[in-house]
């Protein structure tokens, strides 16, 4: 894990990009997602061995460690709260907030995803 604070207060070192480390994370950070964590790597797994390829469990990483970047940092734990409280009092995606919200998500994804060197 790495201590190198850059973006203010971390709730705990960004993790390693494995399974294992990811898995301790989040179990630091945020256990009820683990249920969640743990049932799509299962997926990942079988999809992968069903189709003789590491795809699916490298896709699997890289979501969890974007997840775990967003827990583990308030800010954009907070950011993403927000983004989809909008999205979620959108009534549709023709609602003129919808795309906003939206690109606002993303935004927070694209961020953890640079930060966590993904």
């Amino acid at each position: 894990m790495t201590t190198q604070p850059e973006h203010g207060r971390e709730l705990i070192p960004r993790p390693e990009h494995t399974p294992d480390a990811l898995r301790v994370a989040l179990a630091r950070i945020a256990p009820h997602r683990l249920d969640e964590m743990e049932r799509q790597k299962n997926a990942a797994f079988a999809l992968a061995a069903e189709h003789d390829t590491l795809g699916p469990i490298h896709g699997w990483i890289r979501t969890w460690a974007r997840e775990v970047e967003i827990e583990r940092r308030p800010d954009l734990f907070e950011r993403r709260r927000r983004a989809l409280a909008a999205v979620h009092a959108t009534g549709s995606n023709a609602d003129p907030a919808f795309r906003p919200a939206m690109d606002d998500l993303r935004a927070v994804e694209a961020e953890a995803e640079e930060s966590a060197a993904l």
